[in-house]
């Protein structure tokens, strides 16, 4: 397998920079709701740039890395929907205006995208060096995924701040109305910050809080830091889109958790099967590795994600055409 040559991984930063700042700066500088037919153009062109950028993948570095980035797309594409629920529920939170939930949304998941960079690049160098933590990401993965079929309902019904909110709701003044896209406000004379700061800051570390599950699943898929990465960045591309065209669906896919589940628990057994095979705890096998436990290649790994996914999307929409075809008869 060929390496992923250093002028590709630049081009690739820089291309995907200017997205954002396009994005962010210039699309996002009239605040407004999308329409449905803007939202669709804008998912469909990440998607297909993101379908393009696997085969320029496979082009350079071979088919290996380019499986890699599928399976560590749609799983991290999968689980960005299931954050949706929690970004709907911020939004009705701190109560802000509908033509500024694009841009909040497109700072804030800026703002978690340098923060998932730091995560991955700390991620990477304690995998290197510490083969056991596939251990440890594996359980949890597995945790996770018995925790989405058990069901939470606690956590999507009502959202808490986090340590940081609270912290800094202590020491800086804010004030309670908006202000536009403003951070900084005068009221009476005085200088507060608004809502905006808070909110800013909300959706982009809750959206962390979800990478403590996505990223060690991708992690499972690939130990390539540029990998990772670049599948965090083209899910993360248009799911702000993905609010507005969803928003109202969401509470409606209701086997989706069922889905993520099935995609997280395998990716978890897939983690411990690899640290099997890696094993240095002397406790195991008298810290020996396990050569017997066979290996899920990469291609096992993309269509079991297509499948989980599909299925649950697809029984989903089955079971809501079928409650209103009720509703309408009664």
């Amino acid at each position: 397998m060929a390496e992923t040559p250093l002028a590709f991984m630049i081009a690739t930063y820089v291309v995907l920079a200017i997205f954002f700042i396009v994005d962010l700066f210039v699309i996002g500088r009239k605040p407004h709701v999308p329409t449905t037919k803007e939202c669709v153009q804008h998912i469909a062109f990440f998607v297909v740039a993101a379908l393009i950028f696997g085969g320029l993948v496979w082009w350079v570095s071979g088919s290996q890395p380019a499986l890699e980035f599928y399976s560590g797309w749609l799983t991290e594409y999968s689980l960005s929907i299931d954050n949706l629920f929690v970004f709907v529920i911020i939004m009705t939170n701190f109560a802000v205006p509908k033509k500024l939930q694009k841009y909040v949304l497109s700072v804030g998941i800026t703002i978690a995208l340098v923060l998932r960079g730091l995560f991955i690049l700390v991620g990477a160098a304690v995998i290197q060096r510490f083969t056991w933590v596939f251990f440890i990401f594996g359980a949890f993965l597995i945790y996770t995924a018995v925790k989405l079929v058990a069901g939470d309902d606690d956590d999507d019904e009502e959202y808490h701040e986090n340590a940081l909110i609270r912290a800094l709701r202590k020491v800086v003044k804010i004030t309670d109305e908006y202000d536009g896209e403003k951070i900084r406000t005068v009221k009476n004379g005085k200088k507060f910050f608004t809502p905006m700061l808070i909110v800013f800051l909300t959706i982009g570390t809750t959206d962390v809080m979800f990478a403590f599950d996505s990223i060690p699943a991708i992690f499972g898929l690939t130990k390539d830091p540029f990998i990772v990465f670049t599948s965090n960045i083209f899910a993360l591309l248009g799911l702000q889109q993905l609010y507005f065209l969803l928003g109202a669906l969401l509470d409606k896919l209701e086997y989706l958790p069922y889905g993520l589940a099935v995609v997280l628990g395998f990716i978890g057994v897939k983690l411990v099967m690899e640290a099997l095979h890696g094993n240095s705890l002397p406790f195991i096998n008298g810290g020996h590795p396990i050569t017997q436990v066979p290996e899920i290649p990469t291609w096992m790994s993309l269509c079991v994600i297509i499948v989980a996914i599909g299925v649950a999307a697809l029984a989903s929409v089955i079971k809501m055409k079928t409650n209103e075809a009720k509703a309408k008869a009664e």
